[in-house]
């Protein structure tokens, strides 16, 4: 057992107990897969290894951050090269994060049906799916795009896999605002392939995700506390007072609007400018909300922010390729 001690909360309840997770199996080499699995099951399974929602999300901004990246279109085949690639780089990461994570996925309710706890894929077959999906993703950036985008989409895997699932996500309440670099790091990608370097405008859209990702994630931990405490993960809602998580929702929300707006006076349009205030607002009325119960304490409906705020990066960047295209 480790013990956390949360300064914020009251002193008869400053201590929160979390059980550590048993090491992770070493079985790679002794594969186990549920006898009578169709290939239908089998092909389903290898699919729900690379989290295509999450995929789809990343999707959502960098396509958007291409287009912005220059005044005419890009190429129809750079683009789909570009998604393509991202698509695999991300559905690589997801599948190795599925390896890794394995062990504690099988205490989790959320997570105990996933392909690896449900044994309908073996370690070592998700092993090698995840590791072919990065080769053939920098292969496609390297041969397609330039050597800025490649080595962003290598980092964005590593640093996911090796950094933040092997050794963040189990060690620091910290972990979602660093596992925040892999998620808006896309955004960055699709802008390096499409002009070979950076610039003020894609730090933005880079922020804009990175700050997104803690209202976003924060919710979603709020709505399985129990299960991330039951695995033995220091998220933030299971280490620290729900005043404090609270606060950081509201806080993190504020960023992402402020980084939204800065993006305005930076060659867009004011219909960019009037749909991120509008949902700048929004987003801000139900981080507040639930902050506002929260340091009440009073019970909170998370899923709420969590699908809204789904909605505010989707939209949002559907702005920012809207307003790319009509300038």
């Amino acid at each position: 057992m480790s013990t956390i001690a949360d300064r914020d909360a009251p002193a008869a309840a400053r201590t929160v107990v979390v059980p550590v997770p048993a090491p992770i199996p070493v079985d790679l080499l002794r594969p186990r897969v549920r006898r009578g699995a169709g290939a239908a099951a089998v092909l389903r399974a290898y699919l729900s290894l690379t989290k295509p929602r999450i995929v789809e999300l990343l999707l959502v901004t960098t396509l958007p951050a291409m287009f912005l990246a220059r005044s005419r279109p890009s190429p129809l085949a750079l683009t789909v090269v570009v998604l393509v690639a991202g698509s695999l780089a991300a559905g690589a990461a997801n599948a190795l994060n599925c390896v890794i994570d394995r062990d504690i996925d099988q205490v989790m309710r959320r997570t105990s049906r996933r392909p690896l706890p449900s044994h309908v894929v073996s370690a070592r077959a998700a092993l090698a799916f995840g590791l072919t999906l990065a080769a053939v993703s920098a292969v496609l950036m390297a041969v397609f795009t330039n050597w800025l985008a490649t080595g962003l989409t290598v980092a964005a895997v590593a640093y996911y896999d090796l950094v933040y699932t092997m050794w963040l996500k189990r060690r620091t309440p910290q972990n979602t605002f660093w596992g925040g670099i892999c998620g808006a790091l896309p955004v960055l990608i699709g802008w390096a392939a499409v002009t070979g370097s950076l610039a003020p405008r894609a730090y933005l859209l880079f922020a804009v995700v990175f700050c997104w990702q803690m209202p976003h994630f924060y919710a979603l931990a709020i709505k399985f506390r129990d299960d991330y405490a039951r695995a033995g993960i220091p998220m933030l809602p299971v280490v620290a007072s729900m005043r404090r998580v609270g606060v950081e929702v509201a806080g993190y929300a504020w960023l992402t609007v402020a980084a939204s707006l800065a993006l305005w006076p930076l060659g867009m349009t004011p219909l960019y400018g009037l749909v991120a205030l509008v949902l700048g607002v929004l987003l801000l009325v139900e981080a507040h909300r639930l902050a506002a119960r929260a340091v009440r304490g009073a019970p909170v409906a998370p899923m709420r922010l969590f699908h809204w705020s789904t909605t505010y990066l989707t939209l949002l960047f559907l702005a920012v390729a809207v307003d790319a295209l009509i300038q």
